[in-house]
């Protein structure tokens, strides 16, 4: 368990905050998309003490390493430190000495400690300060498990990002795959999950069945992904805790593609019958599917709306794959894609503005639209870009790049706003990416 808690300020920190009615701002001029520079020194210990997570200077020094870590994947920042920048003792975590950072050429600083708790959990306290203003900008603390430090640093590292861009966070969060190993043609595919910046990684199915499309639910604590039994495709239901899981449609009927909708009481899927492929719906609680769609053709990859009111999908039924839109119940049917070449696999974004997919014609390429299908605007330029999985604030896009000859497949993420993909570290190669809700 994290768990926010009210900072007990170190000594002499009193008086770090600014005063009722004291403006703090922070001020952007010049109009340069170059990242911001940052200070991340070492998280100073409270004393020193030994816990199931380490040491507290070990686990001090570990939490600054992630937040800069953390800080430079998002393309906003350019973190110096925690090597090679002043450290920061326990009581000028919260105020610190200003004048020893002028030679640092940072803009902003984010120092913070760790404490020993009686309880045997620890504090994380973080602080994000204006170097130019002289100001503290914001501060939060956290009471955690000592093995579970590096989300009390993820925690810091949304602190800042959120405080300093005005984005929501989402650094917090966990991903989903499929890992893959082994020649190119004889893959063992398992479901992995791990952090999104690649640790705490576990394996959650044995690679004795092929699977694909890992979805989560809303709340992460469920997911629903394909599975190949008799080699046929069966939407599974698998808890993330626990490892249960169960048939999604009992019977033998082949079905894919599922994703959850918004409230986390529905999944739609895709379920082949009689030659033809069509959207259903089923509630978790049991029920018969619901049909959603009954054109000729294949309609797969449904993706629901953030307000659950519309979901967009994928259908061959002009003859290319492309895109529709419809309402949640099946009704009020349209294309959306009309830029030349095929569409596959959409994802609506959180924030309900843009629809990722994948554009297929001269090499497969990730990118966007608004959901009306205006606004075309392409993310990468590689051979084999696929599967986007948007970032629960909708800034950025995380797929599976497919490398020329070998096959291997990697995972990377990309900004709406433009810029080089990310590769983000797996021990394996990886497909078909989930981002998790925030923790």
């Amino acid at each position: 368990m994290l768990t926010a808690v009210a900072l007990a300020m170190p000594a002499l920190a009193q008086d770090a905050a600014p005063q009722p009615g004291q403006p703090v701002e922070v001020s952007v001029t010049g109009g340069t998309n170059a990242p911001s520079v940052i200070a991340v020194p070492v998280f100073a210990p409270a004393a020193e003490a030994q816990t199931t997570g380490g040491s507290t200077s070990a686990i001090g020094q570990q939490i600054a390493q992630v937040i800069a870590s953390d800080l430079r994947s998002t393309g906003k920042f350019n973190p110096v430190g925690p090597d090679g920048i002043p450290a920061v003792g326990y009581a000028e975590a919260p105020r610190p000495s200003y004048a020893r950072w002028t030679s640092v050429g940072a803009s902003t600083l984010l120092t913070g400690f760790v404490e020993a708790r009686q309880d045997g959990r620890l504090t994380v306290g973080c602080y994000l300060f204006d170097l130019t203003g002289q100001s503290e900008l914001t501060h939060q603390g956290y009471a955690v498990d000592p093995t579970q430090w590096r989300q009390a640093a993820h925690k810091c590292s949304d602190m800042a990002y959120s405080r300093l861009t005005g984005n929501q966070a989402y650094l917090d969060t966990r991903v989903v795959y499929v890992a893959e190993t082994g020649p190119k043609d004889n893959r063992v595919k398992r479901i992995a999950i791990m952090d999104a910046d690649g640790s705490n990684q576990r394996f959650l199915t044995g690679g004795n069945r092929t699977v694909i499309t890992p979805r989560f639910s809303p709340d992460g604590s469920q997911l629903v992904y394909t599975s190949y039994i008799g080699r046929k495709p069966r939407v599974i239901l698998l808890n993330t805790d626990n490892l249960t899981e169960r048939l999604l449609i009992p019977g033998d009927h082949i079905s894919f593609a599922p994703r959850f909708s918004p409230d986390g009481r529905q999944v739609v899927f895709s379920m082949a019958q009689n030659g033809n492929t069509d959207l259903y719906s089923v509630s978790l609680s049991g029920g018969a599917p619901r049909r959603l769609t009954v054109t000729p053709g294949a309609d797969t990859a449904a993706s629901y709306s953030p307000d659950g009111r519309k979901i967009v999908f994928e259908s061959d039924r002009s003859g290319t794959q492309q895109l529709y839109v419809m309402n949640a119940d099946g009704s009020d049917q349209r294309r959306i894609s009309f830029g030349g070449g095929r569409y596959a696999s959409p994802a609506w974004s959180p924030k309900g503005d843009l629809i990722a997919f994948t554009k297929i014609g001269a090499g497969f390429r990730i990118g966007v639209m608004s959901p009306s299908g205006g606004g075309e605007k392409l993310l990468t330029d590689a051979w084999d870009d696929e599967q986007p999985s948007w970032a629960p604030n909708g800034q950025f896009v995380m797929f599976n790049r497919i490398s020329q000859g070998s096959g291997a497949s990697r995972l990377y993420a990309v900004s709406v706003d433009g810029g080089d993909p990310r590769l983000l570290p797996t021990p394996t190669g990886g497909s078909d990416p989930s981002w998790s809700p925030l923790n």
